[in-house]
């Protein structure tokens, strides 16, 4: 096991079930303070984030918190990053003040790789680019194996905009090595062939993407990594790919949904379909903050 977590693929099945079993181990401190501990005492973790974030950025603060650690959020738009400095001048920065954790966010695939060769202490990829966003992953694969309890067989359908999620791309290698079934779905311009070679089956025809999934992951319209038009207009996406009440008679009565969120109420996902019985979107952001203590803590470990 390496002191970072950099991306999904150079995880082995092993590391992804103990990250799980770690989540697991936390997950009852997240809503009873009465449980938290003080762990990770005297460990500093600091947020460097170049793009806005609620939830990964907060659940790691929180995380942190909870397990005692002392956290910091550099706020980029009143840090010296405004004056042109480099992303490895501000790890290397970081870490001369003795930060021992850096959650790292960044436009660029290959941002946390590069910080990870430059400092001593720990990097988490908090999302880089269209490449990979590990933790969101795992905290999904968490959520899957709650309610799912394995992985082998399980028909797991990801719908919308994969050609930009890096989420997608995480999910994918995570829950192939894990022996799920995966098919990526959404409109051509927003799908990439690429996939297949991944290991997802892909696929325009929304119905039959769902037809049988146990796991039904939504996930947002990216419009601000759009780069041209990619589809005529919000309403049509809604139209032939939103996921509403109808669309969910497809697939297994006891399937689940999901979404890494934010989401585009009444786009790619309708509010029906948010506060039904089968979502178990505000789960994962549950889950989020346990997963997360459970990486902190393995990390430092």
């Amino acid at each position: 096991m390496t002191k970072h977590l950099l991306g999904i693929r150079d995880l082995s099945r092993e590391e992804i079930m103990q990250y799980l079993h770690a989540a697991k181990a936390h997950k009852a401190k997240v809503k009873n303070r009465n449980l938290r501990d003080n762990s990770l005492a005297g460990v500093s973790l600091a947020t460097l984030f170049y793009e806005n974030s609620t939830r990964t950025k907060m659940s790691f603060l929180l995380a942190g918190e909870y397990l005692g650690a002392s956290v910091e959020d550099l706020n980029i738009s009143t840090s010296s990053v405004m004056k042109d400095e480099t992303l490895v001048d501000t790890g290397l920065m970081l870490d001369a003040f003795g930060t021992n954790i850096i959650v790292l966010r960044h436009s660029m695939a290959g941002a946390a790789h590069l910080l990870a060769k430059n400092v001593s202490c720990a990097v988490i990829n908090g999302g880089d680019g269209s490449n990979e966003h590990p933790t969101q992953a795992l905290l999904d694969a968490y959520t899957i194996w709650e309610h799912k309890h394995d992985f082998a067989g399980l028909n797991v359908t990801i719908i919308g905009d994969i050609a930009n999620s890096r989420v997608a791309r995480s999910n994918i290698f995570l829950l192939t090595k894990l022996g799920a079934k995966v098919t990526v779905s959404g409109p051509a311009t927003l799908l990439n062939g690429n996939m297949r070679a991944l290991g997802a089956e892909v696929t325009t025809d929304v119905k039959a993407a769902i037809k049988n999934a146990d796991v039904i992951m939504v996930l947002r319209v990216q419009l601000e990594r759009h780069k041209a038009c990619q589809f005529p207009s919000l309403q049509e996406y809604t139209k032939f790919f939103g996921i509403d009440t109808e669309l969910l008679q497809y697939a297994k009565q006891d399937a689940i949904i999901m979404h890494p969120a934010p989401m585009n109420r009444g786009v790619e996902i309708s509010s029906r379909v948010i506060s039904s019985g089968a979502s178990v979107i505000f789960e994962q952001a549950s889950n989020g903050v346990a997963m997360r203590m459970g990486i902190l803590e393995r990390l430092i470990s």
